[in-house]
């Protein structure tokens, strides 16, 4: 499940943060993840392995315009 997870993606946790919110964002990749509410902007720290199984699902990062292009030229 976290083979795809890259940075600025959005999880959705099974839980609620104390603030309400479901949702963070992946700030830290590494041997533990860095996560930001969205709503209030607490940051923790998970291993992977606590992520994994707190985690319900995974929003990734859409990518830009600008990057699209750059990777795929069209001319």
């Amino acid at each position: 499940m976290l083979a795809e997870l890259q940075l600025n993606d959005t999880v959705r946790m099974r839980k609620a943060h104390p603030c309400g919110s479901f949702e963070w964002k992946v700030t830290r990749l590494g041997a533990d993840i860095g996560l930001e509410c969205l709503a209030c902007g607490r940051r923790v720290m998970l291993t992977r392995r606590e992520l994994m199984r707190r985690a319900k699902s995974i929003v990734p990062v859409k990518p830009t315009e600008g990057s699209e292009k750059e990777a795929n030229p069209t001319s």
